[in-house]
């Protein structure tokens, strides 16, 4: 009985994953600002918060993406509000 029940754990995570991956917007990095651990992006509808498309400076829930990315980049990614912030909850290179 546990392993049906952990395959169907299994299952409903990777239909979660996928579920998430496929409103994730679209955007390309304008500007990386370490000092003040920021992200300008040009993106397109972001569903999550119900926002049209628009250039905008995001804070980072994880300041390790401040070295992965530089102006140019094109990302998929979502945004959430923290503290009365609009961040990038996760952000992932466009395939």
């Amino acid at each position: 009985m546990s392993k049906i029940r952990i395959a169907l754990m299994a299952a409903l995570a990777a239909f979660a994953f996928t579920a998430s991956a496929a409103e994730l917007a679209d955007g390309e990095i304008r500007k990386v600002d370490k000092d003040n651990k920021k992200l300008t992006i040009k993106h397109g509808p972001l569903k999550s918060l119900d926002m049209p498309g628009m250039t905008m400076v995001f804070g980072v829930s994880d300041e390790t993406v401040l070295d992965k990315f530089q102006p140019g980049d094109k990302v998929r990614f979502d945004a959430g509000k923290a503290d009365g912030k609009i961040v990038v909850t996760h952000i992932e290179p466009a395939r």
